[in-house]
């Protein structure tokens, strides 16, 4: 009654559609292995678009903030404390986005190693203006006309 066939199938599979089995388990390995592949690239990847060996995660975070909220002082909070609302609550009244149902962000799309020049523009204001505030003179260093 038995033949070696079916002995030799995996459990639960007939003769009938033992080629069937056979080829959708090798898709699927396929389609995993693929998955895992593409999982683990990932990461690395946007890193590395992101600006990484010039700017650290913690920079590619802040920089993110940055964008995403349209606010120069915006920044990652790491560890985030526990218990607390979102890093996005904070900022949410100065991002330029268009909130409904489904927000619609109004930044521009982030290129390749975008976060590092806007970096060093953002840095270059900071020390245009802080060179701006020390060559004028402050009224308390002034001293009274005799």
């Amino acid at each position: 009654m038995n033949t070696p066939t079916e002995h030799e199938l995996p459990l639960g599979t007939t003769a009938h559609y033992a080629n069937m089995h056979k080829w959708l388990q090798r898709g699927l390995f396929v389609c995993l292995t693929a998955l895992v592949l593409e999982a683990s690239f990932t990461l690395p990847g946007l890193l590395i678009w992101f600006g990484w060996p010039t700017l650290s995660v913690v920079e590619i975070c802040h920089e993110l903030m940055k964008v995403r909220y349209s606010d120069d002082t915006a920044e990652c909070l790491i560890p985030h404390p526990l218990f607390d609302p979102s890093e996005g609550v904070v900022f949410r009244k100065s991002a330029q986005d268009l909130w409904s149902i489904q927000p619609r962000p109004q930044y521009k799309r982030i290129g390749y190693r975008d976060l590092v020049r806007f970096r060093d523009e953002r840095l270059t204001r900071e020390a245009a203006a802080r060179a701006v505030t020390q060559s004028q003179p402050s009224p308390a260093t002034q001293q009274p006309l005799q």
